[in-house]
């Protein structure tokens, strides 16, 4: 497991004096680990209603009365991102996206699985700038004026 060497990693740092590569490892475990600022009813109502209950797969999601239906976006393009070594989304998820967003043509939409690349990688460093960033640009330059 890749988190679990890390750690290993981050202790012989500490154990050889390694200071630099041991503060790197608490930088980005502490921004790994952060949840965004969101309130816990929503973040658990979200979890529960898209991801173990597949509410907006099956097409039974319901926000503030009104059934959620992607299938009637039609005015934008759609771009979906997985790591290949992802962690946290399984794969194929978000790429599920461009099944029920049928109001799209598939001349707008492009899925993009970054190589070697974890759940943090697809939205910060080495590997956003140099993987991920430069096709996402491109994708909404291609599409911003359709």
């Amino acid at each position: 497991d890749r988190h679990l060497s890390s750690h290993y990693d981050y202790y012989l740092n500490l154990i050889e004096g390694d200071t630099e590569d041991a503060e790197a490892h608490v930088r980005f475990y502490d921004e790994y680990n952060a949840v965004l600022d969101m309130a816990a009813e929503y973040y658990l109502e979200t979890i529960r209603d898209v991801f173990q209950e597949f509410h907006l797969a099956n097409g039974t999601w319901v926000v503030e009365g009104k059934p959620v239906r992607p299938q009637d976006i039609k005015s934008t393009a759609l771009f979906t991102i997985e790591g290949e070594l992802d962690d946290i989304s399984g794969s194929g998820q978000t790429e599920a996206a461009h099944g029920l967003c049928t109001g799209i043509p598939s001349t707008r939409k492009q899925h993009l699985t970054a190589p070697k690349c974890g759940h943090y990688g697809i939205f910060s460093g080495r590997r956003w700038r140099e993987q991920v960033y430069p096709q996402l640009r491109d994708f909404i330059r291609r599409n911003e004026e359709t």
